[in-house]
């Protein structure tokens, strides 16, 4: 459902949501390593996610990405709609591009269940709620 540069984003946020109590800023490098994501990838992605007001950069030597208080407490949605766009939870499971009630595709009952239950996962769900987690040692970002 989520392409993989959207699953991409989402773990450089919350990386960078670890970083935030003490207050350190992280590189495109570092955020690559610490993700197994290329660099160049990660760049491109943060640059969108800054645009947005997802996340922050600072330029200069001490420079880097952040996160705020305020950014921290948005729903995963946000990073979502940053990179997919919203209409991910509203396309059809086969990708038919008439698929309806009327026109129904041969999942299209199943796949709508599914997709509410994640578009609330990730509405409902903040950033902070995930990197919590991580923080503790109870959930990973690489694999």
């Amino acid at each position: 459902m989520l392409s993989f540069t959207c699953k991409t984003a989402i773990k450089a946020v919350i990386y960078l949501s670890s970083k935030h109590r003490s207050g350190e800023n992280a590189g495109i490098k570092e955020i690559a390593e610490c993700i197994n994501a290329s660099e160049h990838t990660v760049g491109k992605l943060l640059q969108v996610l800054v645009r947005q007001g997802v996340i922050r950069s600072m330029k200069g030597p001490a420079g880097g990405f952040n996160i705020s208080d305020t950014q921290m407490k948005q729903p995963i949605m946000d990073i979502v709609a940053a990179i997919d766009g919203k209409q991910v939870f509203k396309g059809c499971g086969l990708g038919l591009s008439r698929c309806s009630a009327t026109h129904p595709c041969p999942i299209h009952s199943e796949y709508g269940k599914a997709r509410g239950i994640i578009a609330e996962l990730f509405n409902n769900k903040r950033i902070e709620d995930l990197c919590e987690p991580v923080d503790n040692g109870f959930a990973y970002l690489i694999g």
